[in-house]
């Protein structure tokens, strides 16, 4: 129910935090490849004014927070001094159609190459079980390649890392940047800490499931500490295993991660701005190499748990069509639902999907070019003679 006890609307206002929005439908964090050398360009400037309405929510591509942190080619960071400059552009325009922006903080963990690493070294991550060649990493020649095999970190490193997410978040908000969501998702380096799959770590970084919380943990609260918990938002995915995350109880562990980020809220007495957890058809892999493929309704159910058991804003993503959107925030499965693809093709996705428009296809070959206009900033609007006098930018 929302607060006039009318039945919610993924087209109706929503109060996230401190966050007036006008509408639930965010853009969610997508790896496109268009900053070139790492900065933020004219490019970007554009895809993310495009995509901004007044009062609506867009969350950033993953950003890295250290030169160690790439796990694509031209994806962009926020660790020195010339990126913080560079988004300030790109945040000021998004600001002055009305929208709110999170940067997302990212470092990728295993799923990098000495290719894409500060002088070719091997990538880093909880354990030294390279990801399997089912997968493959996109290099900066354009050819997939096969992943290495990481360095298993030692315990002491740990600190700078977290170092690294919180200097990451401060520099986010000097740049303009409304808040930060923390990629703890989708195979990357938090999400490794994270699944008994992966995480071979000793000592209090692994082990039981306590000890693998601990790293998501350390950084929550760092960043916490650096920027208000009232401009941190947290992703991540327990029930997925793109690149070979996997975990043997993800529903347990989307349950202990959210119990200590409640705490946390009730600890520092002020919630976080919100929790953002993708559902498993996010990727057109699934849980096929786990061999614990859940049914629709197990992972609905799973979704469920975790909405309940999370004391604050929930948005869901992961393939939402108009439908299933709606539904989600008519059921009270989400607060607000996250698109990607979608949104990839259609600039003005919220007014189409509130007016039921048709929508642009996707261009899967465009996703990760680098191209800073085709497949990127090309795609149509709807035509005024569409849109029937619709209200454009407010919704």
């Amino acid at each position: 129910m929302a607060e006039d006890g009318s039945t919610p609307s993924l087209f109706s206002p929503y109060k996230m935090g401190k966050f007036n929005l006008s509408h639930r439908v965010v853009l969610a964090p997508m790896t496109r490849c268009r900053a070139l050398n790492g900065i933020p360009n004219s490019a970007l400037v554009e895809h993310y004014t495009q995509r901004a309405t007044d009062g609506g929510f867009l969350i950033t591509e993953g950003t890295i927070i250290s030169p160690t942190g790439a796990g694509f080619p031209h994806v962009p960071g926020i660790f020195n001094r010339e990126q913080v400059e560079a988004w300030k552009k790109v945040v000021d325009a998004v600001h002055a159609k009305g929208s709110v922006i999170f940067c997302q903080l990212w470092h990728v963990g295993r799923a990098s190459h000495p290719a894409l690493q500060p002088r070719g070294i091997a990538p880093f991550s909880c354990t030294d079980k390279p990801i399997s060649k089912r997968w493959r990493v996109l290099l900066p020649n354009g050819i997939y390649g096969v992943y290495p095999q990481p360095r298993k970190l030692e315990t002491d490193e740990i600190p700078q890392l977290v170092e690294d997410y919180r200097q990451a978040a401060a520099n986010a908000i000097e740049a303009g940047f409304d808040g930060v969501e923390i990629h703890g998702a989708h195979g990357y380096l938090i999400d490794q800490f994270l699944k008994d799959g992966i995480n071979a770590m000793t000592g209090e970084y692994g082990g039981s499931l306590g000890n693998r919380c601990k790293f998501i943990m350390d950084v929550v609260r760092a960043v916490v500490a650096a920027v208000g918990a009232d401009r941190v938002g947290v992703r991540i995915s327990p029930a997925i295993d793109h690149l070979n995350a996997l975990d043997t109880d993800p529903l347990s562990l989307g349950l202990a991660v959210i119990q200590r980020l409640n705490k946390l809220q009730t600890d520092c007495g002020c919630k976080l701005t919100y929790l953002h957890m993708t559902q498993p058809r996010y990727t057109a892999y699934g849980q096929t190499e786990s061999g614990q493929t859940g049914s629709a309704e197990e992972e609905a159910q799973y979704m469920k748990a975790w909405r309940r058991a999370y004391q604050g804003t929930f948005i869901c993503s992961g393939g939402f069509k108009r439908e299933n959107g709606i539904e989600a925030v008519a059921n009270g499965e989400a607060d607000l639902v996250a698109y990607g693809r979608l949104f990839i093709s259609n600039p003005d996705l919220p007014v189409r999907l509130k007016l039921n428009r048709p929508l642009n296809k996707y261009v899967r070959a465009t996703f990760y070019t680098h191209d800073p206009v085709v497949g990127y900033t090309d795609y149509p609007f709807l035509k005024d003679d569409d849109k029937n006098s619709a209200p454009v930018s407010r919704l």
